[in-house]
């Protein structure tokens, strides 16, 4: 992959995930805002946009010691099945968790971090939007998205969705996306990035592990959606329409 300063971070991302951990290093959005240049983000953050490349392409470089998922080549309908079954289940399954753990480290450390708090209600206003926001795209988008696929394999002719278009529902999909992304932001602000305090018990460890491990989860499932599988359903779109 050529990287220079005109690519996007989200494209970067796509071709290759392992380059996601340049940018959580330094604590730059890959996927909500996906969309900046090198140049734009090392702008933004006063980065010498040299030693970013740079950083990148270390990565890049890395023999692969694990496998990698390269989801930019997976169909449409293979990847929208994969965010449903792994990053829509954990979410269902970890939200239930997280709120008994916030509950539990509330009652006991909230008087000595009131903070706590704060971060119990960003979560659980995340944790409501969220399961309204998977119904929606498990009710609506995919089934679309695996309608589009099949007109496409069986050349069948494109049908025109109630919504008009599909682009209606990604961006009611992606002004979500920024919606929890700024939650978590806040989120791991409150906590100092999940930074565990002296007097924390056993429960408040677990609960800033699995907080944490929940945000560094939903980064990838929103790039996946915002860099990989939107642009790409947006894409088929426009061919399926012009072979009408």
């Amino acid at each position: 992959m050529k990287i220079n300063e005109d690519i996007t971070i989200g494209e970067i991302v796509a071709k290759d995930n392992r380059t996601a951990s340049v940018f959580e290093s330094l604590g730059i959005d890959f996927c909500c805002q996906g969309n900046r240049t090198i140049d734009e983000v090392c702008e933004t953050r006063n980065i010498d946009s040299r030693d970013l490349i740079e950083d990148i392409q270390k990565v890049l470089q890395e023999s692969k010691i694990t496998q990698v998922n390269d989801y930019n080549i997976w169909t449409l309908d293979k990847l929208a099945l994969h965010i449903e079954e792994k990053h829509h289940k954990y979410v269902e399954k970890q939200i239930p968790v997280i709120k008994q753990y916030l509950d539990k480290i509330c009652t006991v450390h909230g008087k000595q971090h009131p903070e706590l708090f704060k971060v119990q209600e960003l979560f659980n206003a995340s944790a409501g939007e969220l399961s309204m926001h998977m119904k929606k795209e498990e009710l609506v988008l995919f089934p679309f998205i695996y309608k589009m696929v099949k007109f496409k394999k069986e050349n069948k002719p494109y049908e025109i969705p109630g919504f008009g278009t599909v682009q209606n529902p990604i961006q009611m999909m992606m002004d979500e996306h920024d919606n929890e992304d700024e939650r978590f932001r806040q989120i791991n602000k409150i906590t100092q990035n999940y930074r565990i305090p002296d007097d924390a018990c056993e429960s408040y460890r677990a609960c800033f592990a699995y907080l944490q491990e929940f945000d560094e989860d939903l980064h990838l499932h929103i790039h996946l959606e915002n860099n990989i599988l939107f642009p790409k359903a947006i894409e088929l779109e426009k061919q399926l329409v012009s072979n009408v």
